[in-house]
């Protein structure tokens, strides 16, 4: 059974960072691709970022390129998403997925993709 469980979430200012990490048990770690998306109120589930199992290759959403950060360390088995000059409208429920197949990176925006989610972790920016 593969599990994620997020973390790091919270409130920030316009401006601010935050950290959000996923650490994920089950199978070995590394042979998982890590995306993160995000749900707004209202609004169907985006992408954000993702990250390859082997961490060589990584995509970004248009709306985060720049700001935003994904990483991972497979000794830990952990996830991050490092979110820097936050801004309202990156306000949302942010959760960590996983994905074990042979996908090609631009592939992996598609929420569909995904095989394990985490629970979701509140991000609120305010102005």
């Amino acid at each position: 059974q593969v599990q994620l469980v997020e973390s790091g979430g919270g409130l920030a200012q316009a401006g601010g960072s935050l950290r959000l990490s996923c650490v994920v048990s089950g199978r070995t770690f590394s042979s998982y691709n890590m995306g993160w998306f995000r749900q707004a109120p209202g609004k169907e589930r985006e992408f954000v970022a993702v990250i390859i199992g082997s961490g060589g290759s990584r995509y970004y959403a248009d709306s985060v390129k720049g700001r935003f950060t994904i990483s991972r360390d497979n000794v830990k088995n952990t996830v991050y998403l490092q979110m820097n000059s936050l801004k309202p409208e990156d306000t949302a429920v942010y959760y960590c997925a996983a994905d074990g197949g042979l996908h090609t990176i631009v592939t992996l925006t598609n929420v569909n993709r995904y095989d394990y989610w985490g629970q979701g972790n509140q991000v609120t920016v305010s102005s």
